[in-house]
């Protein structure tokens, strides 16, 4: 049914997926990581009917563009073409978040949100409305992008927008991410420690300030102005250099240090030594292939129209349209009267440009789009959803 083709060569991938196609095989993925390649994409697919095509380097490069545009958020997703963002953050001593059951949350602070999962130490929760949050609590909210601002305002983690950025090694990622932020204004300055590669840097990124040395030496750090940057980005091949760096970086005050990491395993020592915004290219391109499996499989029903994996991948959110054969299942149901999984919860709806964080006697109706947040990983439809035991 599907042939994935991940080697280390755009050229044998795309040759694999062509084979594929020719001899019946109605859905291939391809790796596809040379910049050279992107003109040719819309081609690839049209002609040579190749259904999905994956750059991790350019996805993980997105991600983090994201992050420097909500630098108060850990990590941040969007669902219906970004009306409503998933965000994760921290409670931290003294919040007002500290002690307080979910129920009570929206009076106290204000402003319509939805807490959808909780990370406590080693523990992963779906909570109720009664569950109360403590401190070193990670916990993903969901919100309009509006409704987020001024929760982080409220709760005195807003900090202000990113300007200038620092990037520490100059692989394809770093290519990809100062492509995008200085189409958005921000000034961007690459260390890297190859001289060749940092002619091609050149070349490529005409506007990018490209400096040769190792990024990993704090006298050179210094002397290329990390205290006034705004957000430090540590992309060099070894993880161990970038939790290093990134290290470092946090002790300057930065609104923001992303780090890139391969091996998850690393995730105790990065929450240990402070380091909370974390990219990984091949989780991100985990998540963008099991979503396009997720798509293949759907009934007739609704469609997975997003997936993320939040909580180091513990737990789903994806988010579903509802199309007209659910209608008697679950639509026009109060949800209160629906048996649903355990560990599972609706966490919105949205129905055109209205956003409902849904209550008991809320209803999901044809051509809503619904997300889902739980810890299962099988859910294929939204009828999935249902308690069939």
């Amino acid at each position: 049914d599907l042939l994935i083709a991940t080697t280390s060569s755009d050229e044998i991938n795309i040759l694999a997926c062509l084979v594929a196609k020719k001899m019946g095989v109605p859905h291939t993925i391809a790796r596809i990581r040379n910049p050279e390649y992107e003109k040719q994409l819309r081609f690839m697919r049209e002609e040579l009917g190749l259904s999905m095509s994956i750059n991790p380097e350019r996805a993980a490069a997105r991600e983090i563009a994201r992050m420097l545009r909500f630098p108060s958020a850990l990590k941040l997703d969007s669902f219906a073409r970004g009306q409503v963002e998933l965000v994760d953050i921290k409670v931290k001593a003294g919040s007002p978040l500290l002690g307080q059951a979910l129920y009570s949350l929206s009076g106290i602070l204000g402003i319509r949100i939805l807490i959808c999962a909780v990370r406590r130490g080693e523990e992963v929760y779906i909570p109720t409305g009664s569950f109360v949050l403590q401190q070193g609590d990670k916990i993903s909210i969901t919100a309009t992008p509006s409704e987020l601002d001024s929760l982080f305002r409220k709760l005195g983690i807003y900090r202000q927008k990113i300007h200038r950025v620092m990037v520490v090694g100059g692989g394809r990622i770093a290519y990809y991410l100062a492509k995008q932020l200085l189409k958005l204004g921000m000034p961007v300055k690459i260390i890297e420690k190859d001289p060749l590669r940092c002619e091609q840097l050149s070349d490529v990124l005409p506007r990018a300030q490209i400096i040769l040395g190792d990024g990993s030496d704090r006298e050179l750090l210094e002397e290329e102005g990390i205290e006034d940057m705004d957000a430090l980005v540590a992309l060099t091949g070894m993880d161990e250099e970038n939790i290093i760096i990134s290290m470092y970086a946090g002790t300057l005050g930065l609104s923001k240090v992303v780090t890139k990491i391969n091996r998850m395993s690393f995730q105790e020592i990065l929450d240990g030594a402070g380091i909370e915004s974390v990219i990984t290219p091949k989780g991100i391109t985990v998540n963008q292939i099991v979503r396009y499996v997720r798509a293949m499989e759907n009934s007739q029903g609704s469609n997975v129209e997003t997936l993320h994996r939040i909580v180091d991948g513990r737990v789903e959110a994806l988010e579903f349209n509802v199309a007209g054969n659910c209608v008697g299942e679950l639509t026009g149901i109060p949800l209160k009267d629906l048996r649903t999984r355990p560990n599972l919860l609706i966490a919105c709806i949205i129905r055109g440009r209205q956003i409902i964080y849904p209550r008991g006697s809320d209803t999901i109706e044809a051509g809503d789009n619904v997300i889902v947040v739980t810890t299962n990983h099988q859910l294929q439809d939204l009828s999935d959803i249902l308690d069939r035991s």
